[in-house]
């Protein structure tokens, strides 16, 4: 009975997770299209985690993290909250200048970055089963390339950037919570308001003033309300994932993520009709299909999975 009601919870917060995360990229989108200021968008959604958080965390008995050395902040928090906030920057330009459906197909290049990273940080090497799943996600998303309709080269980089710190987030991330036994979300908190900090200078210097000089096509009204519902979205799909991370396996955590990416493909060519041929969505469906092979070959494989 006990296995049946967890088995129902995490099924729950999967399909929590998918709507959450699709809507945070459809009005990710619309709000691009109103306020084409990425690294704003960025601060909102760093903001919302961190003001959100506080009161949540605290009524839900999330237990307070841990003192960490100043060396340690300095060696390893520090680069990670600036990873997590260009992953978070580099997102949100990638769906302001490509369909939601390539970004995602895109940034499914994600293991091939955590594969990469593994070797060169860790030595960790890949068995052959690996390397093909690899190939796979990789031959995928150069179809997607080369058939979108929308193609914009700053749209890939971008994609691609997210993707690779994505997987060094992941990487580091995890260490992090072997090593100092830190919640997830106290850990998800701390690098927000971190990197908030961190940037806050860039976006005053970069962004804030053409961001106040502005004029939404629909007036500041309706976008400052799907600014506030994105950054509210963007925590809750946040929260929702590490939810999900804590409760499985890694494996299971993977394709749980990528059955997501999957998931917000589909809701954004259904919402926001954004045309895509054939062949183009036989390369999406290349690249997932790839992500799949490939954590089917790390669970065969006697090394420890990498998220992805």
């Amino acid at each position: 009975m006990g296995s049946r009601r967890e088995a129902l919870t995490i099924g729950a917060l999967c399909v929590t997770w998918y709507a959450l995360s699709s809507a945070s990229n459809v009005v990710g989108k619309l709000v691009l299209t109103e306020l084409p200021f990425p690294m704003s968008v960025t601060m909102v959604q760093l903001l919302s985690t961190v003001l959100y958080s506080a009161p949540a965390f605290a009524l839900c008995n999330v237990r307070r993290a841990p003192s960490f050395p100043k060396q340690y902040y300095l060696r390893v928090l520090v680069p990670l909250a600036f990873a997590k906030f260009f992953t978070t920057m580099f997102s949100q330009i990638s769906i302001w200048k490509v369909p939601i459906s390539y970004a995602h197909t895109v940034k499914a290049t994600t293991p091939l970055w955590t594969a990469g990273l593994a070797w060169v940080l860790f030595g960790e090497r890949q068995s052959a089963g690996v390397q093909g799943a690899l190939v796979l996600i990789a031959a995928g998303v150069a179809v997607a390339s080369a058939t979108e309709l929308h193609f914009d080269a700053l749209g890939l980089g971008a994609a691609l950037a997210a993707a690779a710190l994505l997987s060094l987030q992941h990487l580091y991330s995890k260490r992090v919570m072997r090593d100092t036994g830190v919640h997830h979300l106290r850990l998800l908190q701390t690098l927000s308001a971190m990197a908030l900090v961190l940037l806050v200078p860039a976006w005053l210097g970069l962004e804030a003033l053409a961001l106040a000089d502005a004029v939404p096509t629909r007036g500041w009204a309706h976008a400052g309300s799907l600014l506030a519902l994105d950054g509210a979205l963007a925590w809750l799909q946040a929260v929702a994932a590490f939810s999900v991370l804590w409760r499985v396996t890694p494996l299971a955590y993977a394709v749980a993520s990528a059955a997501k990416r999957a998931a917000v493909v589909a809701a954004s060519l259904l919402l926001l009709r954004n045309p895509a041929p054939p062949l183009n969505l036989a390369g999406m469906a290349l690249a997932l299909l790839g992500v799949l092979a490939y954590n089917r070959a790390k669970l065969r494989s006697p090394r420890p999975l990498l998220p992805v």
